[in-house]
């Protein structure tokens, strides 16, 4: 998400906000910055967001942390608030909010997190953020204030939360003095954000106690930050009162050890693979595994194999992964990485043997089944790689990457209409309307497919373009 992007969407908003007069916001408040416009603002930053090359669209990392996300947003309120947790793939360690329910979590902060509960405590202290509207709250706050005042103030508090430089940038806008206002408005709710969060981490089931542990530990590390201090605490500032205040609130509860899953473990190994170089990955999970330092040893020799596979070393990363399988509880992302070492290999009919084998054992693993129908195109079966997709969609009608694999295996059956008509669907659950529009009307104007596939084409196209339009009018009122 670049600066000029959020800054001209927020510009974009700023008028309308100011010109409808917003009322005081509370518990209870409904009007002026509504939920609905909320999440709305917060799909269009979304869009930005994924064209980010950060963007981690990994099914299995996705699965998990939306995993983490929801159980915990499951205890954080009353109302019936939708939640979408993603990663950003990026080392410097922090988490933001967006508005409507999105939360981003840096693969940085997973990597330099000791257990699941700390996570999982950044992630509450995220969640409580968006549960207790403090950026509808704080866009309340100004509502007095200039058109461009505005639009500067939201750009700071929201980039900040994904990247503090563009926050700096905001500053130097001509606002100043009132971005720094708002920015320590912010800061008034994060001691909120803190006894809320600590609610949700307790209710959910995880360790509380990790909320102080995780802060205290990067306020340690300062130092070895450039700039100071890790972005977390740039975007969050960390007190020792705050720290305090969680601490007293600890004093009244039990005592609990909760252990880590087996995707935390994982997960944090995959990100490190792929963050890292390969000669490098492979050396810190060779060493991790022969002085036994490592919190999960089938995570550490899943990050071997995976280090292994990058650096196409076949044979090797075949004898690790046999290892890993016999020591290992079985786990749909080691098979998974089972069948990805043949697929890299180029033992094609193996390797697709090995995932119908898998998709039996786990069949609602999302990768397993990207991965399977990706490799039927590859090898030029696309009837069977339409059975795969068409079978998954009916339970999972809003998966862009379902359809853009169908438009391959279409392309490959020389149907140009569906081919299309899959690309577009994929655009519009993206979120990208308009190239949803061109895609269904390259599909109408074809030339193949029969009566009944070029009308629904047509009555889908006409569907996009009132939904287009009515996007584009929304934008001209604000």
């Amino acid at each position: 998400m670049t600066f000029r992007h959020l800054l001209l969407l927020l510009l974009c908003l700023a008028p309308r906000a100011l010109a409808q007069g917003l009322p005081e916001l509370g518990d209870s408040a409904q009007a002026g910055f509504s939920a609905l416009e909320e999440r709305r603002l917060g799909e269009e930053i979304m869009r930005e967001v994924r064209t980010d090359r950060a963007y981690y669209d990994d099914a299995e990392a996705t699965d998990y942390i939306n995993s983490l996300g929801n159980r915990l947003a499951s205890k954080g309120s009353a109302s019936r608030q939708d939640f979408q947790f993603f990663v950003m793939q990026d080392r410097q360690i922090n988490a933001f909010a967006l508005p409507g329910g999105y939360v981003g979590v840096n693969s940085g902060l997973i990597l330099a997190a000791q257990s699941e509960s700390e996570v999982a405590s950044v992630i509450a202290h995220e969640v409580a953020h968006v549960t207790q509207r403090h950026i509808a709250r704080i866009i309340d706050q100004q509502k007095h204030s200039m058109v461009m005042s505005l639009a500067a103030l939201a750009v700071a508090v929201l980039a900040a939360r994904s990247n503090p430089e563009v926050s700096n940038a905001a500053l130097v806008l001509g606002q100043a003095g009132g971005i720094q206002n708002m920015l320590n408005f912010t800061r008034e709710h994060e001691r909120e954000a803190d006894r809320v969060g600590l609610q949700i981490l307790e209710s959910a089931g995880y360790d509380p106690r990790a909320m102080p542990v995780f802060f205290e530990r990067l306020q340690r590390a300062t130092r070895v930050y450039e700039g100071g201090a890790p972005s977390y605490l740039r975007t969050h500032p960390m007190t020792h009162d705050r720290i305090a205040d969680i601490q007293n609130r600890l004093d009244r509860l039990p005592y609990k050890q909760v252990p880590d899953t087996t995707e935390f473990q994982l997960v944090r190994a995959k990100l490190r693979v792929e963050l890292d170089a390969p000669a490098d990955a492979r050396t810190f999970f060779e060493q991790s595994l022969a002085e036994r330092r490592f919190l999960s040893e089938a995570a550490s020799r899943y990050g071997l194999v995976a280090s292994l596979v990058r650096l196409k070393d076949y044979a090797r990363a075949t004898s690790e992964y046999e290892s890993l399988r016999r020591s290992a509880p079985a786990h749909p992302m080691i098979a998974t990485l089972g069948c990805r070492i043949r697929t890299a290999a180029g033992e094609t009919e193996s390797a697709l043997e090995c995932y119908r084998e898998a998709r039996r054992s786990h069949p609602q693993h999302r990768a397993l089944t990207y991965d399977y129908a990706d490799l039927l195109v590859q090898a030029g079966r696309p009837d069977a790689a339409l059975e795969v997709i068409a079978e998954r969609l009916k339970s999972f009608t809003e998966d862009h990457r379902l359809y853009l694999l169908q438009a391959r295996a279409y392309a490959l059956q020389g149907k140009r209409l569906a081919q299309h008509r899959a690309t577009g669907e994929a655009y519009a659950r993206m979120g990208n309307i308009t190239g949803a529009v061109e895609q269904m009307r390259i599909a109408v104007r074809s030339g193949d497919g029969d009566f009944y596939q070029r009308s629904a084409a047509e009555a889908r196209l006409r569907e996009l373009r009132r939904l287009d339009e009515a996007q584009r009018k929304e934008k001209d009122r604000r």
